[in-house]
């Protein structure tokens, strides 16, 4: 079992915060808003590769430094499902030889609805034979109580038993959003961070005028919380199972002022600037918004300088990053316009020195 510093979490965050704080010092930053974690069970998916050693196998983890692999029988950073889900799998994929040979990674990913989709991966081609046994085992985890999918995966294959989804409920400012999570899609780690996230984020945006554009929606996690702030919202996305996700997530949860729009930031933009038509956005009048707030949550290389100039043109700017360092680059141009009023940290991954923070900009 892998021991958590639990109790030097506070001091571990506390250093967080003094980095983020003079990392942001030069944009003449107020106060951070500070979001913690919970110190344990926090993180809602895993992976594992897999050890056989004679007729015995385990999950396994490599160490960052050493390279070394190390077996893992409990993981307390992730959630209480998936701890439970890995010591009631093993055993019984050990009793089928068919469902252990050349199996090489588990992936886990978990709700706080307590659903759990379980990926085994495998070097072989998967059979009719393999696909019984499979169902088998998912009817004896069931028996155990466990609400799980169940898929395997190899080199051009996936088999789904039942479905590669499952549906998240997260509580925010008292009230339940239902978010579909696809398996091999992108979700945020750590759910009760996340549910923090967004009600920082429409603390932000209250009393609103006009529509918000979104860049990098995703299954719609922030823009279907954010639209009751708005009058209508607009949001790319170009991964077509998040966006046939955000499509289910609109219905599931009641927005009728929110449109997704299958295509990059950077394709988005040309069309804006007139580069480019696309056939996509035949039939959206773009004219119709009225956008002069903009929300980005980009990939860890943060904003291309094409769309920052596209992010300068409103008047608002919500900007969630998973890398400090380039906020901090886009933030050398965007400050140049506008100011933060805001700033935040939230603790997505304690005990690493990974920040996950927020800014929100207004124009000067």
């Amino acid at each position: 079992m892998q021991l958590l510093p639990i109790e030097k979490y506070n001091e571990l965050l506390a250093k967080k915060c003094e980095k983020l704080t003079a990392l942001l010092s030069p944009f003449n930053t107020s106060s951070l808003d500070v979001f913690h974690s919970p110190v344990q069970h926090f993180r809602m998916r895993a992976e594992f590769r897999v050890w056989h050693d004679q007729g015995d196998l385990y999950h396994i983890m490599f160490d960052k430094e050493t390279k070394q692999r190390y077996r893992v029988d409990s993981f307390p950073i992730a959630s209480q499902l998936i701890n439970q889900m890995m010591t009631a799998l093993l055993p019984l994929l050990k009793e089928q030889d068919i469902l252990t040979r050349k199996l090489f990674q588990i992936d886990y990913l978990s709700t706080l609805s307590n659903k759990i989709i379980v990926s085994l991966l495998y070097h072989k081609t998967l059979d009719e034979q393999w696909e019984v046994a499979a169902r088998a085992l998912k009817v004896r985890l069931e028996k155990l109580d466990f609400n799980v999918q169940l898929i395997g995966r190899a080199t051009k294959q996936k088999i789904c038993l039942d479905q590669d989804f499952v549906d998240e409920v997260l509580p925010i400012n008292g009230k339940n959003y239902v978010y579909r999570q696809v398996e091999n899609s992108f979700t945020q780690p750590n759910a009760a961070v996340n549910s923090k996230m967004l009600e920082w984020a429409i603390d932000c945006t209250k009393n609103s005028a006009g529509d918000l554009l979104e860049l990098y929606c995703g299954n719609g996690n922030f823009s279907i919380a954010l639209a009751q702030n708005f009058r209508k919202v607009l949001a790319t996305e170009i991964a077509k199972p998040s966006v046939a996700a955000a499509q289910f997530n609109i219905a599931a949860n009641g927005v009728d002022n929110l449109q997704i729009i299958r295509m990059s930031a950077e394709e988005f933009t040309q069309a804006m600037n007139g580069v480019r038509e696309f056939n996509r956005l035949k039939g959206i009048d773009l004219k119709a918004y009225e956008c002069n707030t903009i929300f980005v949550d980009p990939p860890r290389a943060g904003l291309d300088p094409e769309t920052v100039r596209l992010v300068q043109n409103y008047d608002r700017i919500l900007y969630i990053s998973c890398n400090p360092h380039t906020l901090y680059d886009n933030l050398q141009e965007l400050s140049k316009t506008h100011r933060i009023e805001r700033a935040a940290l939230f603790d997505q991954f304690p005990y690493t020195d990974h920040m996950e923070s927020g800014v929100w900009l207004e124009r000067k």
